[in-house]
This record gives C-alpha cells, sequence and structure tokens, in this order.
C-alpha cells in the first residue's frame, strides 16, 4: 500500500479518534467532576457528610473502575445499542468509552479536590457561604491546576481506549491498525499509526502540563490575599 492509498485511511482515522475522545472526555468532566467532587464531601468531616451515601458512591466507581475496558464495552452493548441503535461505529464506541472515563476521571477529581486548603473552607463558612458557594468558589477555582492535569490523564488514557475499542469495529486508528496494519500484514501503516498515536499524546500531554503550570504559577503570583479571596468568595 503506498502513500496516496493510505493517506486518506489515516485522515478519516483521526478525524475518527479525535470524535470519540472529544466527546467522550466531555461526558467524563461533565460527570465526573460532580462525583467527585461529592465524593469529599459526603466523606467523614466533609460539608455534607454522609458515610453510608459516600460508602456506596465509592463502591460503585471502584467497579465500574475495576472492568477491563474490553469487557465493559461487551457487558454494555444493549445499554449502546438502546442509545446510539448500534453497537459498531463511532457514535456507539462513545457510550463505553464515556462510562469507562467517568469513574476514572471522578476519583482523579476527588484527589484534586482534597489537596485544597481546608482553611479557606471554614474561613468561607465562617462568613456564611454555604456549600456552594464552597464548592464554586473555593473547592474547583483552588484545584483547578490539579483538575487540568487529570482532565489530560483522562484524555490520554480515553485514546488508548480508542484504539481498543478499533478491535471490534469502532473505526479510528486502533481499527486501522489491526484492519489493515496486522490482518492485512500493512506493517508500515501499522507502525505510522502508532507513531500518530505517540505524537498526539505527546502534544496532548504537553499542552495540558503547560496549562496547569501556568494555571500554577498565576495563582503563586497572586499571592494568598485572603481578605480579597473571601470576599470574593461570600459575594
Amino acid at each position: 500500500m503506498n502513500w496516496s492509498e493510505m493517506q486518506p485511511l489515516l485522515e478519516q482515522a483521526c478525524w475518527d479518534t479525535l470524535y470519540m475522545v472529544g466527546w467522550s472526555t466531555l461526558i467524563a468532566v461533565v460527570g465526573g467532576l460532580p462525583l467527585g467532587v461529592l465524593l469529599v464531601l459526603t466523606d467523614r468531616g466533609g460539608l455534607l457528610q454522609n458515610l453510608a451515601a459516600n460508602k456506596v458512591i465509592g463502591q460503585v466507581v471502584n467497579i465500574a473502575r475495576s472492568l477491563p475496558f474490553i469487557i465493559l464495552m461487551v457487558a454494555l452493548m444493549g445499554f449502546t445499542r438502546s442509545i446510539t441503535g448500534t453497537t459498531i461505529g463511532v457514535e456507539a464506541a462513545i457510550v463505553p468509552l464515556a462510562v469507562g472515563a467517568i469513574p476514572f476521571f471522578a476519583r482523579l477529581v476527588e484527589t484534586a479536590v482534597r489537596e485544597v486548603d481546608h482553611g479557606l473552607v471554614e474561613a468561607v463558612q465562617s462568613m456564611g457561604g454555604n456549600t456552594w458557594t464552597v464548592v464554586r468558589k473555593i473547592l474547583v477555582p483552588e484545584s483547578l491546576p490539579s483538575l487540568i492535569s487529570s482532565t489530560t490523564t483522562t484524555i490520554v488514557a480515553l485514546i488508548g481506549y480508542s484504539a481498543m475499542a478499533g478491535t471490534v469495529g469502532a473505526g479510528g486508528l486502533g481499527d486501522i491498525a489491526i484492519r489493515y496494519g496486522y490482518q492485512r500484514f500493512e506493517t508500515q501503516l501499522m507502525w505510522i499509526t502508532v507513531a500518530i498515536l505517540a505524537v498526539v499524546i505527546s502534544v496532548i500531554q504537553f499542552a495540558g502540563d503547560y496549562a496547569a503550570r501556568s494555571l500554577h504559577r498565576r495563582g503563586a503570583h497572586a499571592g494568598p490575599a485572603p481578605k480579597l479571596r473571601l470576599l470574593k468568595a461570600a459575594s
């Protein structure tokens, strides 16, 4: 297979992979962010302490995270068909990708939020701030650099999952590598696919690290400014 034959295949595969990963990441952030924050709030000493609910949520997240992705795809076939009308293709792959990524991202969010200085939370509470104010003005903004790093980690993991999904007809770069590179012995195409994946992951990791460092430096340069931050938090 020459380059003129490989180029359209690779271009379509790249767009399919970006489409799958993009939508899956969006769903994972929308679903995983509140779930991770809730794990912190309902834990012992949290603003919404409820150990029973925390244990149930934690167990659900742990079970979902423990399932290998290939098994998760098979287990969710009925659910995927009910949503997309099919179990193959790019749209169908988004369902198991998102479901698998939500608990993964939620645990990363939980770790990031726990790093926030509890003194800021107590100060906002003493000024009359409610739980929503604490989450919106303190927990999320203060953990934002870590949240960006967590999102980057999730995107990189989803790229790997999307390549795995290609083995069952989901499309994308994984599908090209298996269907053409492996099954048709197009070794050159397979290694080009691997190189593209490596470059994409490197670019995403660099961009995520740069954004996280920039936010961290901005916060450090701004200084604590406690009165200003607390007044803003209580507003």
